[in-house]
């Protein structure tokens, strides 16, 4: 679709990638290991974001892919979320808590600018 031939070549779905990673590896801790609930829904608002980055560039349509970049950015709204509640229990430290929030913030942004494009092109 338009600049894009595969969605792995989209910044913001490498960038949700990361994040990704960076949630299985928190969830592989051993405080957070016994929190099932904040666990999973962690690393599912992680994968989500990227899944709905592919998701909306497969469906070959530039409105649907609108529609689920759109869901992609709220997930990394509710990834945000999660990592405050992560932080406050103090599974991680305030600097990769940081880190990990500028980079969420980062793909949020891509995802807008991404959806700016396509609805002005």
């Amino acid at each position: 679709m338009g600049t894009f031939k595969r969605f792995e070549d989209i910044e913001a779905w490498k960038t949700a990638r990361e994040l990704t990673r960076a949630a299985y590896s928190i969830s592989n801790s051993r405080a957070v290991r016994r929190d099932f609930g904040l666990r999973d829904q962690l690393c599912r608002s992680a994968v989500s974001i990227m899944s709905n980055i592919a998701e909306g560039f497969e469906s070959q349509t530039k409105p649907g892919f609108i529609r689920y970049l759109g869901i992609a950015k709220a997930s990394s709204g509710e990834f945000r979320s999660q990592l405050y509640a992560v932080l406050d229990q103090e599974y991680i430290s305030r600097e990769d808590f940081g880190k990990l929030f500028d980079t969420a913030e980062k793909c949020s942004c891509q995802i807008s600018k991404l959806m700016t494009y396509l609805k002005s092109s």
